[in-house]
C-alpha cells in the first residue's frame, strides 16, 4: 500500500480540520479524530463532499480505552501508521492572553490542561509508536505554540514576554521537551519528530483578532507531516523557520 495513512487529533474544527483537509489534498488517507462523534462526523462530511479521503474516528485523547481502540483499528486494518499529528489541545484558564496566572492558577485547571495538552500526547504517541516504526517514513508532529518557548518568555521585549497564561504555556513547554526527548530516542529510525507553532490564527483559541487564517495555520503541521528524508527532527518550527526553545 503506497498511500500514506495519517491520524489527526482534535480534527473536528480549526487547525485540526484544516490539517486533515490539506493532508488529504496531498493524497494522504486521513483519519480525523475527535471525542464528539456528531461534530466529528459533520466536519468530515464537509471534506468528503469535496471528494477528499477523510474518515472520522472516535478518540477522546484523555481516554486510554479510546487510545487502545485506535491502536487496534490501525493495527488490524493497515498494520502501520505513517503520520501522527497531535493537534488536540485546550486553554481553559482565561480569556485574556496577556494575563499572568502563575500566582492564582487552580490545581484542577493546571491538571486538566496538562492532561489534554501533554499527558495524553505522550500516551497516544507511545501507544501508536510500534505502528509508526512500521512506516517507511514515520512523521510525528506535536502542535505546540510559540508560548512554550522559555527563551522568549525570559527575554524582555520578545513577542510573548507579557503573555503568561501559566497552565497553557507550561503544557506547551513540556510538550516541547517531549518532542526533543522522543526525537533523540528515535534518532536511528526513519521517524521524524517535530514541534509545530501554527502562528496566531483565527480559531476559537486565537480569536478573530488573530492575523492568520486557519488554512495558513495548518501549513506548518502539514509541511512537517509530509517532509521527505531531508526533513528535520527534534526541531521547533513555524513556517519553515526554527524557533528558540
Amino acid at each position: 500500500m503506497s498511500t500514506k495513512i495519517a491520524l489527526v487529533t482534535g480534527a473536528n474544527k480549526g487547525i485540526g480540520l484544516a490539517t486533515a483537509e490539506q493532508l488529504a489534498q496531498a493524497g494522504v488517507k486521513v483519519f480525523a479524530a475527535s471525542r464528539n462523534e456528531a461534530k466529528g462526523k459533520a466536519a468530515v462530511a464537509t471534506l468528503s463532499e469535496k471528494g477528499l479521503d477523510v474518515t472520522y474516528i472516535k478518540l477522546d485523547v484523555n481516554s486510554q480505552a479510546d487510545i487502545d481502540a485506535v491502536y487496534e483499528f490501525f493495527n488490524s486494518n493497515y498494520g502501520r501508521l505513517d503520520i501522527l499529528v497531535n493537534n488536540a489541545g485546550i486553554q481553559i484558564e482565561s480569556d485574556n492572553w496577556g494575563e499572568n496566572t502563575a500566582t492564582d492558577i487552580s490545581a484542577p485547571a493546571l491538571r486538566e490542561t496538562f492532561d489534554t495538552n501533554f499527558f495524553s500526547v505522550v500516551s497516544l504517541t507511545n501507544t501508536l509508536l510500534p505502528l509508526l516504526k512500521k512506516s517507511s517514513a514515520g512523521r510525528i508532529v506535536n502542535l505546540s505554540s510559540i508560548l512554550g518557548s522559555l527563551h522568549l518568555h525570559a527575554t524582555p521585549g520578545s513577542p510573548i514576554y507579557d503573555s503568561k497564561l501559566f497552565a497553557y504555556n507550561a503544557s506547551k513547554t513540556a510538550l516541547n521537551a517531549y518532542t526533543i526527548h522522543l526525537a533523540h530516542a528515535l534518532k536511528n529510525t526513519n521517524i521524524q519528530v517535530n514541534a509545530a507553532h501554527p502562528g496566531w490564527v483565527k480559531t476559537d483559541l486565537g480569536s478573530n483578532a488573530a492575523p492568520m487564517s486557519i488554512a495558513d495555520g495548518a501549513k506548518t503541521s502539514v509541511a512537517l507531516a509530509l517532509a521527505g528524508e531531508e526533513g528535520s527532527t527534534g526541531k521547533y518550527i513555524h513556517l519553515g523557520a526554527e524557533l528558540p526553545w
